[in-house]
């Protein structure tokens, strides 16, 4: 990936208060930025786009994904759970629609 980066930035943390490093980071020329971490689970990476989708790979083994259709969720063990925000929002209106043809 090609860009502006950093390496061997100092340490901080996430919001749930676990500890990381960030060891290399930087921004490409469609301006998705991305890190490499250190956590106490192993080597873990994130990437944001500039489209707003983001994903990590966790030091666990597990990753997450997030974007304008939904979220996924894969576990360490390879089981995926995914968030398909496009049928959540139209379930309901789905469902009345159904409901008069009753």
């Amino acid at each position: 990936m090609s860009g502006k980066g950093t390496s061997g930035s100092s340490g901080s943390g996430n919001s749930l208060g676990s500890p990381y490093t960030v060891n290399s980071s930087g921004t490409n020329s469609q301006g998705n930025s991305y890190d490499n971490r250190s956590t106490p689970s192993g080597e873990a990476y994130h990437y944001s786009n500039s489209n707003g989708s983001y994903y990590y790979a966790n030091g666990n083994g597990s990753t997450y994904y997030n974007g304008s259709s939904g979220s996924t969720y894969t576990a360490p063990d390879g089981t995926s759970y995914k968030n398909d925000l496009v049928k959540n929002r139209a379930a309901p209106v789905l469902s009345k629609l159904f409901s008069l043809f009753q």
